[in-house]
């Protein structure tokens, strides 16, 4: 091949949340039937292992899937500190994409935190449906709390609000993938960075507690919004476009609220339309590339060299794919 031909065009698939590590997960691991990835695996070879490094667990504050798509994208970073909110305000139209100018930025999605009895967890804010009037007016009663400490607030969608200090340059914060469902007590930061934060978070749930909207909403049998949760949290970096790369992400909500019926019949969905797409490809010669992402581990397969002998062991070869899943 010319040093200056083209790579060849090679179809990824990443699947977020492909794996779950709780008992009642495992579990509906156990009624999955997914013949069309049990051939794709079959033909694939791995390109990372699934063996966890140190720092790979169900702990992590950067779930496995955004830490490959972080990589990906070719952004310097550590766990909780990939600067995914820089790049949301980018996509939301508040900054040019190349543009690494200015203070680091943060993601503050309005949230719903559910108080229980022993425990306070994080409701999925999809759950809010808020809408932008609603957004919007919380926002405006918020903004000026911001203002006075001398961090500047931005509105760029209802369930994406951005924050700009130079204390969020190196924070380490927990996604709402790994917040949503779980005790808070795990995932609340504890840095220096924060204590600004915190009382704007408190002065929050004092400004929205009784206001109109919120009492709407309770008398609609609707999810108040109680908080805001921080996050993505860093300085923009360029980003390196994610070329020929399909992102699944429809296992997520079932995951996160633990709905593992629906979990499941989408998992099937998958299997009989992305992955089937996938085994065509393969067998019509072409380069593919699967990146499955669970809980605590992200493992990789690409297409096998096309020699006799390679294709000879591909057509031997069995996976149950899923003891794979089991796995991550």
């Amino acid at each position: 091949m010319s040093a200056h031909a083209p790579a060849p065009h090679r179809d990824h698939l990443l699947i977020a949340h492909a794996s779950a590590a709780s008992a009642a997960g495992l579990a509906a691991l156990n009624v999955l039937r997914l013949p069309n990835l049990d051939a794709l695996l079959g033909q694939l070879a791995p390109q990372t292992d699934a063996t966890p490094r140190p720092d790979d667990d169900e702990y992590t504050l950067s779930a496995p899937h955004e830490r490959v798509l972080a990589e990906a994208h070719g952004w310097q970073g550590a766990d909780g500190r990939w600067p995914w909110a820089a790049a949301a305000a980018a996509d939301d139209g508040l900054r040019a994409d190349g543009d690494t100018s200015g203070d680091p930025w943060g993601l503050i999605t309005p949230v719903h935190w559910h108080v229980g009895s022993d425990q306070i967890a994080l409701v999925d804010p999809a759950a809010l449906a808020l809408t932008e009037a609603e957004s919007r007016t919380l926002f405006d009663l918020l903004k000026p709390s911001f203002d006075a400490e001398g961090w500047s607030l931005q509105w760029g969608a209802p369930l994406r609000w951005y924050v700009r200090h130079p204390a969020l340059a190196d924070l380490p914060t927990a996604s709402l993938d790994r917040a949503i469902g779980r005790n808070l007590d795990l995932w609340l930061s504890d840095a220096p960075q924060t204590r600004k934060l915190r009382r704007l978070q408190v002065e929050a749930q004092m400004l929205w507690h009784e206001h109109d909207l919120n009492e709407a909403r309770e008398a609609a049998r609707q999810l108040t919004v109680n908080s805001f949760w921080l996050s993505g949290c860093g300085a923009a970096q360029p980003r390196r476009p994610l070329k020929d790369t399909t992102v699944a992400l429809r296992l997520r909500a079932p995951l996160l609220a633990n709905e593992w019926s629906d979990w499941v019949a989408q998992w099937h969905a998958l299997d009989a339309g992305p992955i089937a797409a996938l085994c065509r490809r393969v067998e019509a010669g072409g380069s593919v590339t699967l990146t499955l992402c669970g809980e605590r581990v992200a493992q990789t397969w690409t297409t096998r060299p096309r020699g006799w002998f390679s294709r000879l062991l591909g057509r031997s070869r069995s996976v149950h794919a899923v003891a794979v899943l089991q796995s991550l």
